[in-house]
């Protein structure tokens, strides 16, 4: 899709005239609030579980971790077929309902390594990920001929982490884990700007532009959350 500053659905081709809502800063802080949203309540959950021990008896259940697997995949699934059709807080709810499940998955994090280093890679990946999306937001170049290149390194990325299940990866894993952070801050900037392309497709469409900005903020989510763990597992100290 190009867009050339004209209000335009590509969806049902019809020219929506000119937008008389929010501005696109407003819009584009929407879209990092729930993200924003997101990540707290991930790591509130997360927290809850390592704090209570829950997570011990959860992760004592057989195959509960793909259980969670499956849930994670399915709502991120469901939300890009559906997201033209599902109410606004339908939408919203999928979208807390798998950073809760994440959550979960991450309690186990705090099991295996030191708070100080979890404390310290979060803060990189907030600095690293504000300077890439503040890029994405402000440059004028477009960034959409990045993303064959990422989607080819995300393919790459789970096919090492398919093979890391049954083969001991060595010294590979950290420069997988140094391509992961790359691949993940191009995602960052490349995701910040396609909220502008939301923003102007869905002109004179508020529900959708309310769908959008959730789904803005889950894509937003997954490169913040994806940024950080693969920051962890290049930098993160285990706990002795």
């Amino acid at each position: 899709m190009q867009l050339n500053g004209m209000e335009y659905n590509e969806y049902n081709g019809q020219n929506l005239g000119t937008y008389t809502g929010e501005p696109i800063g407003v819009y584009t802080a929407k879209a990092f609030f729930w993200m924003f949203l997101g990540l707290l309540t991930t790591f509130a959950v997360a927290f809850f579980g390592y704090a209570t021990g829950t997570i011990l008896y959860v992760f004592a259940i057989p195959y509960f971790h793909i259980v969670l697997l499956v849930v994670q995949l399915g709502v991120v699934f469901f939300l890009s077929a559906r997201l033209h059709k599902l109410r606004v807080g339908t939408a919203r709810a999928l979208f807390f309902v798998y950073a809760a499940v994440t959550g979960v998955v991450f309690s186990a994090y705090f099991l295996i390594f030191s708070m100080l280093s979890l404390i310290l890679v979060f803060a990189m990946t907030a600095v690293y990920f504000g300077v890439m999306a503040l890029y994405g937001y402000r440059t004028k170049t477009d960034l959409t001929r990045l993303r064959p290149i990422l989607v080819g390194g995300l393919i790459f990325l789970i096919v090492c982490g398919l093979l890391s299940m049954f083969l001991p990866l060595g010294m590979a894993d950290r420069v997988i884990c140094l391509i992961g952070v790359a691949i993940f801050l191009g995602f960052t900037a490349y995701d910040t700007q396609k909220i502008k392309a939301f923003y102007e497709a869905y002109q004179g469409d508020q529900a959708m532009l309310e769908r959008a900005s959730i789904y803005s903020a889950l894509e937003l989510y997954l490169d913040f959350i994806n940024l950080f763990l693969y920051l962890l597992r290049f930098l993160g100290k285990n706990k002795k």
